[in-house]
């Protein structure tokens, strides 16, 4: 389906959490699915209903959600497949749901700091087009055209719609830049070791990402997958191409006996700080425990880097919004003194 929508982080969440809890309370697992084809959206309550026919066929869950690859998120799949083959699937299942939930609430935190900015900017915007219909109203009804005193030739109805294609084109152009910023379109993701060099906004931007690869490895461990998938899922949770091409050679090096932190040191794309707090979490010899206490770690980090970011987009917002009105009323001044100036010359 070429526009199937992925599961998300939220239903992801209360779906890892209503299965996980229910299977740890001991109520058989064919029921829980068959329950969970009455929640949420009809594709997911048909894709719900598919898995549990599949389950009634003997597969194991793990096979019938790989049937739906492009709903299920793949490291839910893969979770769901080490949790079943190590015993551990209502823990690993809980684990899952504790990891979308902590997605949630940064993606919810954000969101609601850059909402006031948001709305700001929006006002601005339709108190630009109301007085700019204004203008084209009174021009008619006078006979001829009031003087343009914002300066940017639009008057009327055509005029406010010119605005809103600016302002269309302007965020068609933005979500350009990130779209293809996500799938490294012409390799732009090259740039992310000159964007981590940004004061303040880099630095929290490389933590956010270390906390979904801390998160996932811990998990993986947890859930006891090998340490070359652990990695590989682990990397495929950063978003990143990036981050994803340095696959190959952790392969090679984990194959030649070193351990997790030697080899990220190797692909050169993780920094130095993060590799130390892998290797003394790999010394510990609790791996898995020392690593959620990781992931935890960098859970909070990744947190304080979303208001970072978060408070950096709200400025920019803010201040592009002050930048417009005052450059506006200045040029509108001038555009008045200017008419009376006219005005008051001799005839």
């Amino acid at each position: 389906m070429l526009f199937a929508r992925r599961m998300s982080l939220k239903d992801s969440a209360n779906f890892c959490r209503r299965v996980g809890t229910g299977f740890k309370a001991g109520v058989d697992f064919l029921r829980l699915i068959d329950a969970e084809s009455r929640y949420g959206s009809n594709r997911q309550r048909g894709v719900m209903a598919d898995v549990g026919a599949s389950l009634r066929q003997g597969e194991q869950l793990n096979v019938a959600m790989r049937k739906h690859v492009d709903f299920f998120p793949p490291l839910m799949i893969a979770m769901t497949n080490a949790g079943e083959v190590t015993g551990t699937l209502d823990r690993t299942l809980i684990a899952m749901a504790d990891y979308y939930e902590e997605r949630v609430k940064l993606y919810r935190e954000f969101i609601s700091r850059i909402t006031w900015p948001l709305l700001q900017l929006f006002a601005a915007i339709n108190i630009l087009a109301l007085l700019i219909y204004i203008l084209g109203i009174l021009g008619s009804s006078t006979g001829g055209q009031l003087n343009d005193f914002t300066g940017l030739g639009l008057r009327g109805g055509s005029g406010v719609l010119k605005l809103y294609g600016f302002v269309f084109l302007a965020g068609s152009m933005l979500a350009a830049i990130i779209i293809g910023f996500r799938k490294n379109l012409v390799g732009v993701q090259n740039l992310i070791p000159v964007l981590y060099k940004l004061p303040v906004a880099g630095e929290a931007l490389q933590t956010i990402t270390l906390a979904r690869f801390a998160w996932t490895l811990a998990l993986s461990q947890e859930a006891g997958i090998g340490p070359i998938k652990a990695i590989h899922l682990s990397l495929d949770a950063t978003d990143s191409q990036y981050y994803q091409s340095a696959k190959d050679d952790i392969e090679q090096s984990i194959h030649e006996g070193k351990s997790i932190s030697e080899t990220l040191h190797q692909t050169g794309v993780f920094p130095e700080e993060f590799i130390t707090e892998i290797g003394v979490a790999e010394m510990s010899g609790t791996d898995a425990e020392s690593m959620q206490h990781l992931a935890k770690q960098y859970d909070v980090r990744a947190r304080s880097a979303m208001r970072t970011l978060a408070g950096i987009a709200s400025g920019l917002i803010a201040t592009s919004v002050v930048i417009g009105i005052v450059a506006l009323i200045i040029r509108m001044l001038m555009n008045i003194g200017s008419m009376y100036q006219e005005a008051l010359q001799p005839i």
